[in-house]
């Protein structure tokens, strides 16, 4: 019986990575504004949903709103200006800009569907060219549709996960994979953001070298202890701004995407 049993669980996980990897073939897509072949499980709609449904608790945990309307329709007017002078417009999701009051973190970070927020002790270091650059590089995240993808590559190993904790105790090989997978997919991620943000950028009229500006403070701002580039889920800022001066150097020398 116990020989049996192994039988089963064995077929049962097998079936349950099989189901996996088909489900993840169906959910291939094409980015229609990045050209990027993509797994993603929910809908544009959803996306937004998931980040409207969420920026309260974004919004809580740092700290509340900035209590500064001025600065907010800045916020409002950069962003806006980015999203109407680009491909982003085009986009079926719902952008909004949140300056946020915590004066301790320095970091901008976009949810899924359109949701942008950034801290007062990021905004607070940037011109409005650098802001944009910024902008620039969140609204890339969303029109790269990355959240979504994550979700769904997350969704896949969990599932992958489950099959072998099944059939056998390698459980935590797997899930170890699928982190791996995550945090290269991560940094690739943001290389994509920043060429993004480029184009954003030169569409809206913003210098995009005032992005490499970002990239100079950012790293200042990290200190000289800051992580390897290989332990960190974002590239080593040097790395960045050789890849940000590529991509100007792309769009400045022809024709650049819508």
């Amino acid at each position: 019986m116990r020989g049996g049993n192994w039988k089963i669980r064995i077929f049962i996980g097998l079936a349950i990575v099989g189901f996996a990897l088909i489900q993840r073939c169906n959910n291939k897509e094409t980015n229609p504004y990045t050209g990027r072949v993509q797994n993603i499980n929910m809908s544009a709609n959803q996306e937004v949903a998931i980040g409207i449904q969420t920026a309260p608790e974004m919004v809580r945990q740092h700290g509340g709103l900035y209590p500064d309307e001025r600065l907010q329709t800045l916020v409002d007017a950069v962003g806006s200006r980015l999203v109407e002078k680009s491909i982003a417009r085009e986009t079926p999701y719902n952008y909004a800009f949140h300056l946020l009051a915590d004066e301790a973190t320095i970091n901008a970070f976009a949810l899924p569907g359109g949701q942008i927020f950034i801290t007062h002790a990021l905004f607070s270091r940037l011109n409005e060219a650098q802001l944009a650059g910024v902008f620039g590089h969140e609204i890339g995240h969303v029109i790269g549709r990355h959240s979504a993808e994550r979700i769904a590559e997350s969704n896949f190993w969990q599932t992958i996960s489950m099959g072998a904790s099944v059939g056998a105790d390698a459980g935590a090989l797997v899930s170890s994979i699928g982190q791996n997978t995550l945090l290269t997919n991560g940094r690739e991620d943001e290389l994509e953001s920043d060429k993004l943000g480029v184009l954003l950028m030169i569409r809206a009229g913003y210098d995009p070298e005032e992005m490499i500006r970002v990239m100079e403070i950012l790293k200042d701002a990290a200190g000289p202890d800051r992580a390897p580039e290989f332990q960190s889920t974002h590239p080593d800022p040097d790395n960045r701004i050789q890849k940000i001066r590529e991509a100007i150097a792309e769009y400045r020398k022809g024709p650049s995407p819508k």
